[in-house]
């Protein structure tokens, strides 16, 4: 595959990544509120644990490396995921004096992703 048709690829998933994040932080907003950046939560763990798959998938053999780890990893997965929106979410909550709900977000986001991360590669794990 040329490096054309890879970037080519690789944008495509990056597409159906960011409408995920849309639709999923939506979907969280129309559920849960807008009290607490769970739309950007979500995205970070269903990413992670996705992630571990992944990487976990192609460590074991289970799928062949080829255009897929880009396409997935960087493209979709690299969209989907947000470590600047993370960001603002916590210098907004701050900045309404709202650092509890500000901590209990970095410590969720950090703790619930790399937990998520660590499940989905070991659930690839052959036994």
């Amino acid at each position: 595959m040329s490096q054309f048709t890879l970037l080519g690829f690789i944008a495509l998933g990056g597409a159906f990544g960011a409408c995920s994040r849309y639709l999923i932080s939506e979907l969280c907003v129309v559920l849960l509120g807008r009290g607490f950046p769970y739309g950007t939560l979500t995205v970070n763990v269903i990413g992670s644990l996705l992630m571990g798959i992944l990487m976990s998938s192609l460590n074991q053999g289970l799928i062949e490396a080829g255009p897929w780890r880009p396409i997935i990893g960087l493209g979709f997965l690299g969209a989907l995921t947000t470590f600047s929106t993370f960001s603002m979410d916590n210098v907004i909550l701050m900045q309404h004096g709202e650092f509890i709900k500000a901590g209990l977000n970095i410590l969720l986001n950090v703790a619930l992703s790399i937990t998520a991360c660590f499940i989905g590669y070991q659930l690839m794990m052959k036994s």
